[in-house]
């Protein structure tokens, strides 16, 4: 998984699969979702991301199980 921010047009691409893309889903007005020949999600792209996803901070965590 990758999580770039483009401070310079305010957008966070979440990439979750390296994948090629085969259909497009606008969620809203600003967010959009990659999808995969298997329907899985490839990626998700936030625009205005400081005001809708508190970008550039970030936390990551992983839990034991």
């Amino acid at each position: 998984m990758k999580i770039r921010y483009f401070a310079d047009t305010d957008t966070m691409l979440i990439q979750f699969l390296d994948a090629p893309v085969v259909e497009t889903r606008d969620l809203d007005e600003d967010t959009i979702l990659d999808l995969d020949a298997k329907g899985n999600i490839c990626s998700i792209t936030i625009e205005h991301a400081s005001k809708r996803a508190d970008a550039p901070h970030f936390s990551y965590e992983q839990i034991a199980a």
